[in-house]
C-alpha cells in the first residue's frame, strides 16, 4: 500500500521522446546504413553522379562524397555523424570522402548482427579500435616514399596521385591533362599552405582542353567606364601599385552645409575638390607604376568624372582597374611582391610589385587581366573552360580534391596502391591476426576485416563486374606467402585484377590512414549511444521544417529505417 502511495517522479518535460535499448541502437545503425547506400554508387572511376535539386531551384551534379553529404538534408541525429566525418576528411586531405562514409556504414553493418545477438557494444568498440590501430600500422608499413627523387621524377609521381583522384570524377577522361596542370599549380605556390593562392576561374564555353594554367594571377576585367579602352593593355616588366582607397570625388559623409556670401566663391570649392583628386592621381603617376589596381572604386561618382579619371591614366600610358576582388588583390600582392597601400602618400619602390608580362586577353566571352612571370611566384591560376555551368562547377570541385591530394603527397611523401589493393591487404592481415586471439574479439576483428572489403567490392559493382569473382581472385593473390600480391587491386579497364602500384594507381597513405581513423571513430561513436532523448520543442521545430520543405528531404530513409526504439514509461 505504501508503495502505491509514492508520488510519480517526473524528470523530463511532458512530450519528451526517449528511446533506449537495443532497438534504438539498431535504428541508429539502420539510419547510417541508409546514408552510406546513397553515396555507395559514386565510388571509383565508374561511379555514377547524383543530381541534387534544392528548394531554391539550384541544381548540383556531383559524385564527390562531401558535396553530396552537405547538400542532403539529413535530419537523423546519428546519421549526421557521417556528414561530419565526410566534411572532416574533405578539409583534412581533400579526397576519400565517399570511402570514409562507406567504411563507417560497413563497420556498423557488420556490428549489427552482434548487437542483435546481445553482445555488449563496448566489446565491439574495443575490438574495432584495436583493429584500426593494426590497420594503420600496416598501411604505414606498406607505404612507399617518394622522397629524395629528382624534380622531374617527383612531378611524374605526383601527377600519378592526381590522376588517380581525377579518374573517379566527371573530368576523368582528361585526367592526364588536368593532373599535370594541378601538379604545376601546387609546385608554383611552393611551401605556402594557403589554398586560396591557387585561383580557379570559370569561363563557360569551349571544351575542357581549352583550360589553361597561368603561373601568376588572372582575373576577369573589372567594371569600367568610358576612357578605359584608351588605356594600354600590355606591358613588359611594369611596376604595379596596389591600393585599398577610392580614386574619385568624395561626397560628404555627413549632412554638411556651406554658406556662401558671394556666388564666385562656389568655383573655389569645386576647384578644391578637383585639386584633391588631382593630387592623388599625380602621386600615383609619380610613383612610377604602370598598373594601378584598387579594391575600391575608381571614378564612380558622375559620368564626366569617370571618363576623366580613366582618360587621365590612359594619357599617361597607365592601366587602372577598380573594384578588384579582395582575394585577387591579395594574390597579386603575393605574386608580384607588392604591398597593398591604404594611402597614396610617400609611396616608395619597395611597396610596388612587378611582373615580366601583363596583358589583357580574351577568354571566351570574357576579358582577363593576366600577370605572368611573377618574381615571388607564390600563386597560380587555373582558368577552367567547359560547356554547362554545372559541369564547370563539378570540374572545380574535382580539381580542388586533386590539389589537396598533391599537397598532402608533397608533405607526407608516402603513397600506397589504390583500387582496393591496400584494403584487401589490410583485410588479409587482420584475418590472419584474428586467429592468434582467443575469445569473442576474434569474431569482431574478423568482421572488421570483412568490412574493409567493401571498397574493392563496390568498385566492381559500380563498374558492372562480377564482384564475387574478382574478390576471390584478390583473396587468392593476397594470400601468397611471398607477399608479391600486396599491390594487387581491381583493374577497372579489364574487369580482372592487376598490380596497381605498377599501373600507377596511387593514393597518398595519409588518405587511407585518415579514412580508417575517421570511419572507426564514427562507428564507435554510434555504437556507444544507448539512449536518444528528443525534447518536444526540437521535435516540433523539425516537424514544422519538414512540413515547409519536405520535398527536398530525401524521404524516410534519411530519418532512419528500422523504427524508433522502446519508449520509456
Amino acid at each position: 500500500m505504501t508503495a502505491m502511495m509514492q508520488p510519480q517522479i517526473i524528470l523530463l518535460k511532458e512530450g519528451t521522446d526517449t528511446s533506449q535499448g537495443k532497438a534504438q541502437l539498431v535504428s541508429n545503425i539502420n539510419a547510417c546504413m541508409a546514408v552510406a547506400d546513397v553515396v555507395r554508387t559514386t565510388l571509383g572511376p565508374r561511379g555514377m553522379d547524383k543530381l541534387i535539386h534544392d528548394e531554391k531551384g539550384n541544381t548540383t551534379i556531383s559524385n564527390d562524397g562531401a558535396t553530396i553529404m552537405k547538400l542532403l538534408d539529413i535530419v537523423h541525429p546519428a546519421a549526421k555523424i557521417l556528414v561530419d566525418i565526410a566534411k572532416s576528411q574533405d578539409s583534412e586531405v581533400g579526397d576519400g570522402t565517399t570511402t570514409v562514409v562507406l567504411l563507417a556504414g560497413e563497420f556498423l553493418k557488420e556490428a549489427k548482427p552482434f548487437i542483435e545477438d546481445g553482445v555488449h557494444p563496448q566489446n565491439l568498440i574495443r575490438s574495432f579500435r584495436t583493429a584500426a590501430y593494426l590497420a594503420i600500422e600496416k598501411v604505414k608499413e606498406l607505404a612507399n616514399s617518394i622522397e629524395g627523387k629528382s624534380l622531374q621524377e617527383k612531378k611524374r609521381l605526383l601527377a600519378n596521385c592526381a590522376a588517380t583522384t581525377l579518374s573517379s570524377k566527371l573530368i576523368g577522361g582528361e585526367k592526364e591533362f588536368f593532373a599535370t596542370m594541378v601538379v604545376d599549380a601546387v609546385l608554383a605556390i611552393g611551401s605556402d599552405d594557403r589554398l586560396n593562392m591557387i585561383g580557379i576561374k570559370k569561363v563557360p564555353g569551349g571544351n575542357m582542353r581549352d583550360s589553361f594554367l597561368v603561373n601568376g594571377v588572372a582575373f576577369k576585367k573589372t567594371f569600367s567606364y568610358a576612357g578605359f579602352e584608351q588605356q594600354p593593355k600590355k606591358f613588359v616588366m611594369p611596376k604595379i601599385l596596389l591600393l585599398n582607397i577610392e580614386l574619385e570625388l568624395k561626397s560628404e559623409k555627413e549632412n554638411a552645409e556651406i554658406r556662401l556670401s558671394d556666388p564666385s566663391q562656389y568655383q573655389s570649392i569645386v576647384d578644391a575638390e578637383w585639386n584633391i583628386i588631382y593630387d592623388k592621381l599625380d602621386k600615383c603617376v609619380k610613383s612610377g607604376a604602370k598598373i594601378v589596381l584598387s579594391r575600391l572604386a575608381i571614378g564612380d561618382l558622375g559620368t564626366q568624372h569617370r571618363f576623366f579619371l580613366y582618360q587621365y591614366f590612359a594619357d599617361r600610358d597607365i592601366f587602372c582597374a577598380g573594384r578588384v576582388a579582395e582575394e585577387d588583390l591579395q594574390r597579386v600582392a603575393a605574386a608580384t611582391g607588392g604591398t597593398v597601400q591604404t594611402s597614396i602618400n610617400n609611396i616608395i619602390d619597395e611597396v610596388l610589385g612587378s611582373c615580366e608580362l601583363f596583358e589583357e586577353r580574351q577568354v571566351g566571352n570574357e576579358r582577363f587581366n593576366i600577370f605572368s612571370g611573377c618574381p615571388s611566384g607564390q600563386t597560380a591560376t587555373i582558368v577552367l573552360r567547359g560547356g554547362a555551368d554545372q559541369f564547370i562547377e563539378e570540374a572545380e570541385r574535382s580539381l580542388h580534391d586533386a590539389i589537396m591530394i598533391v599537397r598532402r603527397a608533397m608533405k607526407n611523401s608516402t603513397v600506397v596502391a589504390g583500387g582496393g589493393a591496400i584494403d584487401m591487404e589490410i583485410s588479409r592481415y587482420l584475418r590472419q591476426h584474428a586467429r592468434t586471439i582467443a575469445g569473442k574479439s576474434q569474431l569482431f576483428i574478423n568482421s572488421y576485416a570483412k568490412a574493409l572489403e567493401v571498397i574493392p567490392r563496390q568498385l566492381c559493382d559500380n563498374a558492372g563486374f562480377d564482384a564475387t569473382d574478382v574478390l576471390n581472385k584478390l583473396r587468392q593473390k593476397h594470400a601468397l606467402h611471398t607477399g608479391e600480391g600486396a599491390p594487387y587491386g581491381v583493374d577497372i579497364n579489364t574487369g580482372g585484377i592487376a598490380d596497381n602500384y605498377a599501373n600507377f594507381v596511387w593514393e597518398p597513405a595519409v588518405v587511407k590512414i585518415n579514412a580508417i581513423n575517421a570511419a572507426t571513430e564514427a562507428a564507435c561513436l554510434v555504437l556507444s549511444v544507448d539512449e536518444t532523448v528528443k525534447n518536444p520543442k526540437s521535435e516540433s521545430a523539425q516537424g514544422d521544417a519538414a512540413a515547409m520543405g519536405g520535398r527536398g528531404r530525401g524521404g524516410a530513409a534519411f530519418r532512419g529505417r528500422g523504427g524508433r526504439g522502446m519508449r520509456r514509461r
